[in-house]
């Protein structure tokens, strides 16, 4: 797939960032602040990621494509070289370049959203508006569950 190509005046007001290491470590904040596990997008080989925070407008350019096995969701999913999404608190919309392998085909995701009131699942949507539901911890990070663990522990000792 060609990779998207982002307009200058999408990028306004960005707070740009380049490097694989400073745009993972960006990219987890924005996951953070907005309230989703830093799991859900595992991407470790960008070259530039950046958020326009008026407009919730966050992209990530990889420097190829990435193919991830979630093993809690039992699901594949394909990032293309360039995903965007427009961002806000427990939501991600408008996205584009993330695809999730169902049966034969390749499903693209345009929204996920965590809206349970006890914010224990991730709602996924398709361009055709058909969505699945899956628990928050198949996207918690293996350093997030050490974190949960840690906090389990002192909570039960406590």
């Amino acid at each position: 797939m060609g990779s998207l190509v982002i307009s200058n005046e999408d990028r306004e007001g960005a707070e740009i960032i380049y490097g694989a290491e400073e745009c993972y470590s960006h990219s987890v904040k924005m996951l953070e602040a907005v309230g989703f596990p830093k799991g859900v997008l595992p991407l470790r080989n960008l070259e530039e990621c950046g958020w326009v925070q008026a407009t919730g407008f966050v992209w990530m350019k990889q420097k190829e494509p990435y193919e991830h096995f979630f093993t809690g969701t039992n699901t594949r999913v394909r990032y293309d070289r360039v995903v965007t999404a427009y961002v806000e608190m427990k939501k991600m919309k408008k996205m584009t370049g993330v695809r999730s392998k169902q049966v034969l085909l390749w499903v693209p995701i345009t929204e996920m959203s965590i809206t349970d009131a006890d914010a224990a699942k991730i709602y996924f949507k398709s361009a055709v508006g058909i969505g699945r539901s899956f628990p928050i911890s198949a996207f918690v990070d293996e350093e997030e569950g050490q974190e949960e663990k840690k906090k389990l522990e002192v909570e039960v000792g406590a």
